[in-house]
């Protein structure tokens, strides 16, 4: 069975566009149909139905896919692998990051990487980190810098890299600016914007107020920290931002009875082989953060 067939069979599969997948593979479409038919006639059934413009798998279409996934998968492990004996980096790195690393924790990293290690091209996605997550957990790249959920399992490895402490937020001009003491109760009486209801940072701020007893009143929420500071710094609403974006466009607000922090990471599959350019990766990210002051210790380490 040519693996050729098979990436164009799962990219068919995951775009259910026969043109998508072209673009994605860098091939013309008459190309993937002759991968498509090839494989077709060698396993002796079809794996798309096509109806106008619709493609979707069929029943041995569906069986055929996570078989297909194990197939490569493990195919480009064993080559990472037997890469890895050269001891050179070079090569590619798959990996995700959350636009908030992206843009504030990531650019002197990838700088300083990509001129110690020039022979490695970096494949990088922007993603919220929970999706992140599941592209790692499900193999589809090789490491991703992400914000940690309180906890793993196996198979994930996570490696805190930076402390991220979290300030409650408002526009200089709205009334919580001014007001004093101020609680987490005081916070509920005003309409707050929050990251979105499935990400981990709406997680830990939502526990929170759970422990207190009290439920916000949300009125908007986002998984994007700009649009949020955005939204707060024309008075829609209150938030929680990291520090690392707090200037004078909001105003950090001092509460007695709360304190927030997540943490940043990075995490891989313990089950795939990490290139060597990968291994580099993480040692850069554990150095960069350690001569900041911000590593944690390794037995905080989350495994």
């Amino acid at each position: 069975m040519d693996t050729a067939n098979l990436t164009a069979f799962l990219a068919v599969a995951e775009t259910a566009s026969f043109s998508r997948a072209a673009e994605l593979l860098h091939l013309t479409q008459p190309a993937i149909s002759k991968r498509i038919a090839s494989l077709e006639q060698q396993l002796n059934c079809r794996l798309f139905d096509r109806i106008g413009r619709h493609v979707g798998l069929t029943e041995a279409g569906l069986a055929l896919q996570p078989r297909a996934l194990q197939i490569t998968h493990a195919l480009a492990d064993t080559r990472r692998a037997l890469s890895n004996l050269s001891q050179e980096v070079q090569g590619r790195v798959s990996m995700a990051t959350s636009h908030h690393i992206g843009l504030h924790r990531l650019p002197p990293i990838l700088r300083e990487f990509t001129q110690t290690y020039p022979d490695v091209a970096l494949d990088i996605q922007f993603l919220d980190s929970e999706i992140a997550y599941e592209k790692v957990l499900h193999g589809d790249i090789e490491l991703a810098v992400i914000t940690l959920a309180p906890a793993f399992e196996a198979p994930i490895i996570a490696e805190r890299i930076w402390n991220d402490p979290l300030d409650f937020v408002v526009a200089p001009d709205h009334p919580l600016a001014h007001s004093s003491p101020l609680t987490l109760s005081r916070l509920c009486e005003y309409p707050a914007v929050f990251p979105g209801a499935n990400t981990f940072t709406r997680g830990i701020v939502s526990q929170l107020f759970s422990q207190a007893g009290l439920q916000p009143h949300i009125s908007m929420s986002t998984n994007y920290m700009e649009t949020i500071k955005m939204m707060v710094s024309i008075g829609l609403a209150w938030s929680v931002l990291p520090r690392t974006m707090v200037d004078w466009q909001v105003k950090a607000l001092t509460l007695h009875d709360a304190s927030l922090e997540r943490q940043l990471g990075v995490i891989w599959h313990s089950g795939r082989t990490l290139s060597n350019a990968g291994h580099a990766f993480i040692r850069l990210l554990k150095d960069n953060a350690k001569g900041s002051g911000l590593l944690l210790s390794p037995a905080q380490t989350i495994v």
